[in-house]
């Protein structure tokens, strides 16, 4: 009896054994496949870096920008209309977002002027169905609207930091919320979304600022994530820009000890380089190009040896107050 419930149970006791071998030889396999598309990923972005991608045409797609009414946001409109695109202005000031309107259709091209104050969620997304209704698909949005009070942290008052809050992070959920689902269905469009070198690097006077800024970076790569995952043929494009200081007005006070080097920027140069990235599909692109580079690089620097290069540069913003 010993010798037959030997002899049946051996087929069992050999199976484990092929699984924990199959399992071994599937294993060894991706990571041969892994090592093989980590070098192939390499290589392709080594090539994009002499042969950037070519610039997705907007001609007859529509283009909605919050904060138009002057600025950066005023540019881009200006700009993506020239380049045959339907823009639609979103600004809570009506005669500032009324004059971009005007200066547009006098060049011939298509804008539509919207009073909206982003951070009235329900106002935001009952527009947002106007618009659809009006214009139908949204191809391009871009979440440009902020304001920067610039002072110690321990002088701003608990109703700047919410409303800094508000419109620089809380509003881009609103709006993506209003419109991702209509690039989900049709797997195209392009979300932008305005952080700064503010989220790149930390500057005195600008904590809550800051805040602000790291969080878009964070919330944009995390929803790059999301809908990589959800499908993996995702072909809706997601960038964040990191501007330097632009010549806005938001930058009351800058400090540079080298001008030459850290000049403000015009608007115009930096709503040119926020289009072409959208247009290139970049992830991550920062005016100018090279500061995303310098950021990472600098992470790799001890934090002392790092703190003595940016004393030496001594670049920032002073205080707005008096």
């Amino acid at each position: 009896m010993s010798k037959v419930s030997q002899s049946a149970g051996s087929p069992q006791s050999g199976a484990p054994q092929s699984n924990d071998v199959y399992n071994i030889v599937l294993l060894v396999v991706d990571i041969l496949v892994l090592i093989a598309k980590f070098w192939y990923a390499i290589a392709e972005a080594i090539v994009g870096l002499f042969r950037p991608p070519p610039l997705e045409e907007v001609r007859g797609k529509v283009v909605l920008i919050t904060g138009t009414g002057h600025g950066m946001g005023k540019q881009m409109a200006l700009q993506y209309a020239q380049l045959g695109a339907t823009i639609l202005c979103w600004d809570v000031n009506e005669q500032t977002n009324n004059q971009t309107v005007k200066e547009i259709q006098a060049k011939g091209g298509k804008a539509f002027g919207y009073v909206c104050n982003v951070t009235k969620r329900d106002e935001l997304i009952e527009l947002a169905q106007k618009v659809r209704k009006e214009h139908g698909f949204v191809s391009v949005v871009v979440n440009n609207a902020g304001i920067m009070p610039c002072h110690p942290l321990l002088e701003h008052t608990e109703n700047e930091i919410r409303l800094m809050y508000d419109i620089n992070v809380v509003s881009h959920y609103w709006i993506i919320q209003a419109f991702l689902p209509d690039m989900i269905e049709r797997n195209e469009g392009s979300i932008v979304a305005l952080s700064s070198c503010a989220g790149l690097f930390g500057l005195v006077n600008l904590v809550p600022y800051c805040g602000t800024k790291f969080a878009v970076r964070g919330y944009m790569a995390a929803l790059a994530e999301e809908l990589r995952r959800k499908n993996p043929q995702n072909n809706i494009k997601l960038t964040t820009i990191f501007p330097y200081m632009i010549d806005t007005g938001l930058c009351k006070n800058p400090r540079y000890r080298f001008p030459n080097l850290f000049k403000l920027i015009a608007p115009d140069v930096a709503a040119a380089s926020i289009i072409e990235a959208q247009r290139q599909g970049l992830e991550e692109a920062s005016i100018p190009r090279h500061f995303v580079s310098v950021e990472k690089v600098g992470r790799l620097i001890p934090r002392k040896a790092m703190r003595l290069v940016n004393d030496f540069l001594d670049t920032g913003v002073d205080t707005d107050k008096q």
